[in-house]
């Protein structure tokens, strides 16, 4: 299976020097690769139509990794959360942390060739993160902002804000020069961006390709890729196909499928680089049946957590048996485990379904619930049905009900119109702006955060408390009483810790290109080693 025409064209291009010789001054290719002529092309299959190439004005893992890749970052995160320095060299707080100042690199260049100095850092603050999800409440905080240089930049706070450097981590920085007295979410630039990052835009026809160059003055050094090629494959089964006859570098397949890239010496699925993923249930408090929490812990209790990892995620992650994964170690509470807190004992469970009030009916069953999930996330969809079978140990019947994502938002957050639904989501850079907001409280329904109905104030006041303090041991005791109240009243839960979903890569082509190491859900642009076709 062929990718687009395109791309496949693009694996084989030359480049030429003004005399056709294919070497540029010095003997050196017109495209830095030494003068070989060729151009090193890297190929990455994304699964849809970008809605922005700008991660400030727009949702999901594809604006971002396009945002990483070409605009940049004032920090960055790692996997294992270790904030590292990106724009911004170095930082420190005032020891009252009433201030923190930022030490920009020097010299760095937008792809237009204007310099990219602390006027920009301050224009992203004041302009353009107070409309970013994270960066809202994150500029709430800020009460003024001084550039006494062009390379330092100082945030007086009126508060503090536990996950300041982890949001900052997840904002990309725009060129005052081209927003400044624009729409900004309309702005042109947002979808053909300028950056500092180490590849620059050149293209996007939708429904084809989006195509990014080499930035020949990136603040970091050189990337040997000369071109990276983005063609839209929506089709899973292609894009494994693609990516096993090696024209594809990098790309997300079915989970089911990855027992085709285990066997093949060049294919890995990436288990660094990008935050645990997660397969995430929430109950619908609002429905008769699931009002009670002692009926929704024994619900949970039936589902046979160790299936939906062996089966419904082919074997890729572990069972949950904590709220937080270990990667978030030293938030998750080191008293809570489902196995004991939650034991699969399905003749308890059934006494304990009796006494609450739900004996089974002539029918066979006690009652039943529809069980909602989005269609195109097939790990999802199998989860749902090892859920189903779960359920029907207990009598519980389950309607399982897959859509497209836009009815599965209308149905779940709009409508309140389901018994349980199933996500895959990401754990994210810190608890107050990742997993918290799946179980705070959510009057106004807001979609992707908690759809269950149920809001305990006592939940909320740690939540807001652990956004209030930078102090890391402070904000463990509050997320420790958060997941205590999630155990009183077990309304959302992870299923499993995956990372089936994660990108698979082909490293015939690129070196180092399964390095997971650095910044997370980007391309490792400085490392890459071409090996050649």
């Amino acid at each position: 299976m062929a990718i687009a025409s395109s791309a496949a064209v693009a694996l084989c291009a030359c480049g030429q020097s003004d005399d056709g010789s294919g070497a540029g001054e010095n003997g050196v290719g017109a495209n830095g690769n030494g003068g070989s002529g060729a151009e090193r092309v890297y190929v990455e299959a994304i699964g849809d139509d970008p809605t922005s190439l700008n991660p400030q004005f727009a949702g999901g893992p594809i604006p971002l990794r396009f945002g990483f890749t070409i605009l940049g970052s004032l920090l960055e995160v790692t996997d294992e959360y270790e904030i590292i320095p990106g724009l911004a060299r170095e930082w420190e707080f005032a020891d009252d942390n009433s201030t923190v100042t930022f030490y920009l690199e020097q010299g760095v260049q937008w792809h237009d060739g204007e310099a990219f100095t602390a006027e920009d850092v301050a224009f992203n603050f004041e302009e353009i993160m107070p409309l970013q999800t994270f960066g809202g409440p994150l500029t709430a905080t800020i009460d003024s902002i001084e550039t006494p240089d062009e390379h330092t930049v100082v945030l007086h706070l009126n508060t503090q804000y536990g996950p300041l450097l982890e949001a900052l981590s997840q904002q990309a920085l725009v060129p005052k020069h081209i927003y400044e007295g624009t729409d900004y979410v309309t702005n042109p630039a947002n979808m053909a961006p300028i950056g500092t990052g180490p590849m620059m835009f050149e293209s996007y026809n939708p429904g084809d390709e989006v195509v990014l160059v080499r930035n020949p003055n990136w603040w970091r050094g050189e990337t040997q890729v000369d071109r990276a090629i983005y063609p839209v494959m929506s089709d899973v089964n292609t894009r494994t196909l693609s990516l096993l006859s090696g024209e594809l570098d990098v790309a997300v397949v079915d989970p089911a499928q990855q027992d085709e890239v285990a066997a093949h010496p060049d294919l890995k699925l990436m288990e660094r680089g990008a935050f645990r993923q997660l397969i995430g249930m929430t109950f619908n408090g609002l429905l008769p049946e699931l009002e009670d929490p002692e009926v929704r812990a024994l619900v949970f209790a039936a589902i046979d957590r160790e299936a939906v990892t062996r089966l419904g995620l082919s074997g890729l992650g572990e069972p949950a048996e904590s709220f937080y994964p270990d990667t978030l170690a030293w938030a998750q509470h080191p008293g809570i485990n489902f196995s004991a807190d939650f034991p699969r004992d399905i003749d308890a469970i059934n006494a304990g379904l009796d006494a609450a009030g739900y004996p089974v009916q002539g029918n066979g069953s006690r009652f039943s619930l529809d069980v909602r999930f989005i269609s195109a996330h097939s790990e999802a969809a199998a989860v749902a049905e090892i859920v189903q079978a779960s359920l029907a140990e207990v009598n519980i019947d389950v309607n399982l009900v897959g859509s497209a994502e836009p009815v599965w938002m209308e149905k779940v957050f709009e409508e309140s119109d389901f018994g349980m639904f199933i996500l895959r989501t990401t754990v994210g850079a810190d608890p107050s702006i990742g997993l918290t907001r799946w179980v705070t409280c959510n009057p106004d329904r807001v979609p992707l955060n908690n759809g269950s109905g149920v809001c305990d104030e006592e939940l909320d006041a740690a939540a807001g408390a652990a956004l209030n303090t930078l102090d890391r041991e402070e904000r463990a005791t509050h997320f420790h009483t958060v997941q205590e109240r999630l155990k009183e009243l077990t309304f959302w839960a992870p299923l499993a810790w995956t990372n089936g979903s994660n990108h698979t890569v082909n490293t015939s082509r690129w070196a180092n290109l399964d390095d997971g190491s650095g910044q997370t859900n980007n391309t490792p642009w400085a490392s890459l080693e071409w090996v050649g076709e």
